[in-house]
Parts: C-alpha cells; structure tokens; sequence
C-alpha cells in the first residue's frame, strides 16, 4: 500500500506525540490512495477498463491489515460488483472502500461507480476504455485529537485523575466531515496472451482540506494516481479448459504526487490452488516481498497474502490481506473469453 502522509501523522498520534493532531487536521490531511497487495483480487480500483471481467457477474470482497503492530491502526476493507454485458460490449460495476487509519481516528470512504467498453480491433487485439465516478467522504474523530494546548509538561495529555486536559481549539467552520466528487478513466490494450494498461485516478484533483489550506502534495488538490501495469498470462496445461494451469507474470508502476512504488512479481495457479510472490520498491528504498496461496472451489475463491517489509518498519508486522471472490461465470464458460484475463477472475 501506498504509505499516506496522514498515516504517518496517525502513527505518531498513537504514540502520544503532541503536534500530530495540529498537522493531522491543518496542512497535511491528505493522502495518497491505498492500494491492495492482491491487485488481481480488487482489478477495478487499479483500473476501472477491467469493469466487467464476467457475464455472469463478480463479487469482490478485500481486506487489508497494515502494520498490525501498532494496533491495528491502518485498516482497509473494499466491496464491489461488475459484470459484462455482451450485446453491448460494455461492463458495469460499482464499489465501496473504506479506509480506517488510527483505528477510525481518521476515516475515509469511497463509493464508485464503473462503465467499460470493449472494442474489437481483429480476432485477437482488443482494447477496452473504462471510466470511474464516485464521491469520497473523510471523516475526523475531533474528540481524539491531542494539541498542543493540552500537552502538561510533567504528565502529558492526560491528568493525574486519569482525564484528558482541555484544549482551546475548536472543530473547523466547515465540519469534520468533507465529501467530494472523483472522477477517473483507464485504457487496456490485450489479446489472448498479453495485456497492458494505464489508469488516471482523481483527474479532477478533488480538493480535501478541513481548514481550506492548500495541504496536497502538488499544489491544488488531492494529487492525480497515474498507474502503468503489465502482464501475461502463459497456459501451462489444461484439465477439461482454458486457463486451469497457467503462470501469470506482471508489473504495475504508480505514481502519486512525489511517492511512487514499483511492483513485479508472477502467480502461478494449478487448477484449484495458487501461489504468487512479488517484489516492492518505493521511490527511495525497497519495501516489501509479498507472498500469497489462494484456493478455489466451484466460483468461490479466497486468498490470503503477506507482505514481508524489508524498510526500516520492519518491526510494525508488515501487512496481512485477504479477498474473497464470488464468479458467477465459473465453469466452461470461462473458455469463451478471449483473453488473458483469468488471474482476475
């Protein structure tokens, strides 16, 4: 995941120092976008051209726990349908993220909806446009903000009788709760082997500041998420169809403001059971290694991933993720799609 600048903030918060609370809500509230291990697992949040992997329809279930150590303070969940609609050659899909810093300290939600359209350059070329629109909401928990004012040299925050001191600040004019309209678009050129895509999340720049002081890390603005991923998809052997046995290697670039990771890795799934690992470097330093087994059985599937850091946050526990996939399209249906796209299905 993408380390935010509030998470940060909200880590030191847990630790009691005194200024978080004052930057956490004045100049730097704002964030860069998490993103899930499991890529494959949550395709229309890196990018929403893969609205509609199934005619049947798809139900999307993810879970993320970052740096558990420090009590479960970055927690993210995310829900989503999609499905394809082929008389039309275009997909449909909506979702809902949520993002939980500082155990609700700091709280943001993001409710989408997704359009695709497929078009078919020959038998085998195709690209697909897909665009997102959504609202996202932030929410401050004011009454667990510590500043300055109520820091007691001699006993901190808190009183001897067990009380937090009084503070002289009072919410911002404009509440402690922002909502905001997002808008982003992505591009996927693939045939039956290869794909690769570019995705433009917060096109708009969506304006997220409590205090209305500029807080974004590019000027105006929550800072656009420009993501470049690739991959292939290289069947091994079949049981009965297309795709059973296959290895899935892949790269994903994002960039966000002045932060930017890199991803490579590869899956490889047998039938019902499938393992992974990917390599993480951020701008400045490697990150993590990321291990994941997964399990099918008829349209269900479920995964679990770790992400091993390899930083200097090491002791914080790295990063536990789970999804869980419902494909209404599972079966021989799955051969009908002309495609690479069976690890995100």
């Amino acid at each position: 995941m993408i380390i935010c600048c509030y998470r940060l903030l909200a880590r030191l918060m847990v630790k009691a120092l005194p200024f978080c609370a004052v930057l956490l809500v004045g100049n730097y509230t704002m964030a860069q976008d998490p993103v899930f291990s499991q890529f494959y697992a949550a395709p229309l949040e890196l990018n929403p051209a893969f609205t509609g992997g199934t005619e049947g329809g798809k139900i999307g279930l993810n879970y993320r726990n970052q740096w558990p150590r420090l009590n479960q303070a970055y927690v993210t969940y995310s829900a989503s349908y999609d499905q394809f609609f082929p008389f039309i050659s275009s997909g449909f899909g909506i979702s809902v993220l949520t993002d939980n810093a500082g155990r609700g300290l700091y709280k943001t939600t993001d409710v989408s909806l997704y359009y695709a359209y497929v078009l078919r350059v020959d038998q085998t070329l195709q690209i697909r446009f897909g665009l997102e629109a959504g609202m996202i909401n932030s929410r401050v928990d004011w009454s667990r903000l510590i500043f300055l004012d109520q820091i007691d040299p001699e006993f901190g925050p808190i009183s001897p009788g067990g009380l937090p001191y009084p503070s002289e600040e009072v919410p911002p004019e404009t509440g402690t709760s922002l909502s905001v309209f997002d808008i982003s678009m992505g591009l996927l050129v693939f045939n039956e082997t290869f794909y690769g895509g570019l995705a433009l999340k917060h096109m708009n720049a969506p304006e997220f500041s409590f205090l209305k002081i500029n807080t974004d890390l590019t000027g105006t603005g929550l800072p656009m998420r420009v993501s470049a991923h690739g991959g292939a998809e290289f069947d091994v052997l079949s049981l009965g169809r297309r795709g059973s046995v296959f290895v899935a290697p892949g790269i994903q670039y994002i960039r966000q403001g002045d932060f930017s990771q890199l991803n490579i890795g590869t899956i490889f799934r047998y039938d019902k059971v499938g393992t992974g690992v990917w390599y993480r470097h951020t701008s400045t330093n490697p990150d993590a290694l990321i291990f994941m087994l997964e399990g099918r059985q008829d349209q269900f599937r479920v995964a679990y991933s770790y992400d091993m850091t390899l930083s200097s946050l090491g002791d914080t526990g790295g990063a536990h993720e789970v999804s869980f996939i419902v494909n209404f399209d599972y079966g021989s249906s799955e051969s009908k799609y002309n495609d690479c796209f069976n690890l995100f299905r």
